[in-house]
């Protein structure tokens, strides 16, 4: 072990047993991602457990860490530093917890410290002194009635009955009570006395989730974990976990850390939204986080949505989960009736705008009816500030790099001055485009984003009011009543009897972003909007504005999520795009960057991209972004070659900083 700073005061004597103490300092320098030995001074001889916080003193400044492990002896030859104090008796860093986030460090080329940051919540000594929360009594085993509706969730709960590690991606039927499901799971576990942790996306899903385990567990059976509850509250229910008092944990990203005991279950709820991706170091993604929980423990692992990622598709492509689906009748009886745009000729006779009308005929009519029933009806908007993107003139189908098969963009300036098209990820130009798909030479360029609506709305149908959710305000619920309900992606209201119509808006304006997720991410987006719609036999209706012959809007049409996942992954396979490769990317300044990338040692199968330079506002520096692909198979080794280089540089003290992340969810 290296030798840590400070000093060493000769009065104090070490414990008897065990004097060594191994830590993990709270340095984020990446040459530094590892223990240092000290002394244990004898008067904390029985306070400083392993998991306990402590501070010692590291390159002559007093810094916090924990200890991993008490041992006999150490391996540095010279003299060791005592540490200056237990801050905490309390052990909050468990063996399994820090496997887990040693699993996830070296997946994203991190640092330990950095993930325990994400994974311990700081001490409040209130909450730590007061009295210890009762453990909650197991609950009965919940009535296994509502997995019934598909063929494989009674064995999948016979599974975690019998405390098997079983792997699933469940696919929720529209119009399905997830958080009472996912509930139910949890129950199963806990009733035979193992945990369960339960990941969602935002504070609208947690209410729905936690109240849900309320009524099958107790008030006493489960807590919520957010980042919003305040630093007393949040870590007096992570104690409460910790200590073993309570079995079931529902919370958001952070939450897959949550130090339960014996975990049974780990699950996650829409894996897609890009909130399950953490925007501090080293980026984890929930999904991942949790697969590396599932795997090292034996619990069994539920990834659940509507929609389903490539990444999920992944996993049952493999054999290493199994998929949980509804029966196709199962689904024709609670699915509402999907109209795109353009799916019926005679439509477009009938309104010779529809194609380009914001709100055509069929959506009106759609409207007016649930209106006329006494239904809200919501309409879907998509967010402003989508990138610009180029497609093709012909088929409207987004221009690759013939190359390296990225994005092409119009250079800065490009709108106005006639210049060549250039790929976003390896920068080359491309001045000679031909459509692979309907062999067209034009390009288009595409202007994404959307107008509000809700004024629109209101001249359209007077008399009935017109509520909107969105950033400013997101609202968790409206009332079964006649209105109109506008809300941007992921920000539904939830009714609880279900809407009588949804209006998926400008389809153009996230099918034609530049981006590698976006047919993956609409689909996602629309099949969550219609599942809050009330099944085609009680008239519901979603009407999508979207070509019917692309592909995603196919299957959201025929309800069929699965479908286009697997197509998704083989053109991703195709093409050497994520999940089928795994990409990180370098950016920094021009010289960081290129100083990073000549001192790599990347194994033979990877491919660097670029670098390319990055959009930047005002007078700031000017910034460029190289890409590093390679096999799935050789994963863990581009991981380590990215932690050796960042090492090296923080070790050299260089001054312009490179950040580096593995498998971002957008890679420009």
């Amino acid at each position: 072990m290296g030798k840590p700073g400070g000093y060493r005061r000769g009065e104090q004597q070490p414990a008897a047993i065990e004097p060594v103490a191994r830590i993990c300092v709270d340095v984020p320098l990446a040459h530094l991602d590892r223990p240092f030995d000290y002394l244990v001074p004898d008067k904390y001889a029985e306070d400083a457990v392993p998991g306990c916080r402590v501070r010692v003193r590291f390159a002559g400044q007093l810094v916090d860490g924990y200890i991993l492990e008490r041992v006999a002896e150490s391996g540095h030859q010279g003299k060791l530093a005592y540490l200056e104090r237990v801050t905490s008796p309390e052990p909050v860093l468990s063996p399994e917890i820090l496997s887990l986030a040693r699993a996830v460090a070296d997946r994203y080329a991190g640092t330990l410290i950095d993930v325990l940051r994400l994974a311990i919540p700081p001490r409040h000594a209130r909450a730590e002194a007061a009295e210890p929360r009762a453990a909650a009594p197991p609950p009965e085993p919940p009535d296994p009635a509502g997995w019934a509706r598909y063929p494989r969730g009674g064995a999948f709960l016979e599974a975690l009955r019998g405390a098997r590690p079983a792997h699933a991606v469940w696919q929720a039927l529209p119009g399905e009570d997830w958080p009472a499901r996912l509930a139910e799971a949890a129950a199963q576990v806990a009733a035979a006395g193992r945990g369960a942790v339960l990941v969602v996306p935002d504070h609208r899903d947690l209410a729905r989730v936690h109240a849900a385990c309320v009524r099958v567990l107790g008030e006493a059976g489960v807590v919520a974990l957010a980042a919003d509850l305040g630093p007393s509250e949040r870590y007096k229910r992570w104690l409460a976990v910790r200590r073993g008092a309570v079995k079931v944990v529902v919370g958001t990203r952070a939450a897959a850390f949550a130090p339960v005991a014996d975990p049974g279950l780990v699950a996650v709820w829409d894996d897609g939204d890009d909130l399950h991706a953490d925007q501090r170091m080293p980026y984890p993604h929930t999904r991942d986080v949790l697969m590396l929980r599932a795997h090292a423990s034996g619990a069994a692992l539920l990834v659940a949505g509507f929609a389903r990622t490539a990444e999920a598709a992944l996993l049952v492509r493999t054999g290493w989960a199994h998929e949980i689906v509804g029966a196709r009748e199962q689904l024709r009886a609670v699915a509402p009736r999907v109209t795109s745009i353009g799916e019926d000729d005679r439509q477009e006779e009938r309104d010779a705008a529809a194609r380009a009308a914001r709100l055509p005929s069929v959506a009106f009519a759609a409207a007016r009816e649930a209106l006329a029933a006494g239904l809200p009806v919501l309409v879907q908007v998509p967010r402003r500030g989508y990138v610009p993107a180029l497609a093709c003139g012909g088929c409207r189908a987004p221009a690759r790099c013939r190359r390296c098969s990225g994005p092409l963009a119009l250079p800065a300036g490009g709108e106005d001055v006639p210049r060549p098209a250039a790929c976003r990820w390896c920068g080359a130009a491309e001045a000679g485009f031909s459509c692979p798909a309907c062999g067209s030479r034009r390009l288009r360029f595409v202007v994404v984003g959307a107008k509000r609506t809700a004024e629109e709305l209101g001249r359209a149908f007077p008399g009935f009011p017109v509520r909107t959710s969105g950033a400013d305000e997101v609202l968790s619920e409206v009332p079964a009543k006649p209105a109109l309900v506008v809300a941007t992606p992921g920000a539904e209201p939830f009714v609880p009897q279900g809407y009588g119509a949804a209006l998926l808006l400008d389809g153009w304006a996230m099918l034609a972003r530049s981006d590698l997720r976006a047919g993956e991410e609409a689909l996602r987006r629309w099949l969550t909007a219609a599942a809050l719609v009330r099944g085609a036999a009680e008239g519901g209706r979603v009407v999508v504005i979207a070509d019917s012959s692309l592909p995603v809007v196919q299957a959201l049409v025929r309800w069929d999520p699965v479908w286009h996942a697997e197509t998704e992954l083989d053109a991703r396979t195709e093409l050497g795009f994520p999940p089928a490769v795994r990409i990180a990317t370098v950016d920094g300044t021009p010289a960081a960057v290129n100083e990073f990338l000549d001192g790599l040692t990347l194994p033979p199968s990877a491919q660097i991209l670029g670098p390319v330079t990055l959009e930047t506002r005002g007078q700031e520096e000017e910034r460029e972004r190289a890409l590093i692909r390679t096999p799935r198979t050789d994963g863990r080794a581009l991981a380590t070659a990215l932690h050796d280089a960042v090492a090296a540089r923080t070790a050299r003290k260089e001054p312009d900083l490179v950040r580096v992340r593995l498998d971002p969810l957008e890679l420009l």
